[in-house]
């Protein structure tokens, strides 16, 4: 049976996403999400909450739209795959993150609308250059579009 490593969250953007370009002009964006559970205890009255927190990461296209495009407060759905890092410190002691790499970053509509427009597909002989072009008009998303 094979394995799967994919997870889907929405949450809100923490920070403003944070773009930059490896030697080889990749690019690369990261971002935190806050995730927030709510939940009602059977035979309690109360509502309880508890918030995570998720380090996003993302590349090249996807990198540079999100960085375009969102900013802090978004509420956005991830899904990708969990990676985590492990090192050692300079004191020796073992330390170890998990992140998620992005494959989708979506706006959430559950709160507000959106109006999507698409970036012209960049061809192997673009790459480098500054940036994806002008961005097309798709027109309104909904279901009286």
């Amino acid at each position: 049976m094979p394995m799967s490593n994919t997870t889907t969250l929405s949450g809100n953007l923490t920070r403003d996403p944070e773009i930059r370009y490896t030697r080889d002009g990749q690019a690369n964006a990261t971002f935190g999400l806050a995730v927030n559970r709510r939940w009602q205890p059977r035979g309690s009255e109360e509502w309880e909450e508890s918030t995570s927190f998720f380090d996003v990461v993302c590349w090249r296209e996807l990198a540079e739209n999100v960085a375009l495009s969102l900013v802090k407060g978004s509420r956005v759905i991830v899904t990708g795959r969990l990676d985590q890092h492990v090192w050692e410190t300079e004191l020796g002691e073992r330390r170890s993150r998990v992140e998620i790499t992005a494959d989708e970053v979506g706006a959430s509509m559950r709160f507000a609308t959106v109006e999507i427009s698409r970036t012209a597909r960049r061809t192997p002989d673009q790459d480098g250059v500054d940036g994806p072009s002008d961005p097309v008009d798709v027109g309104p998303v909904g279901a009286d579009a």
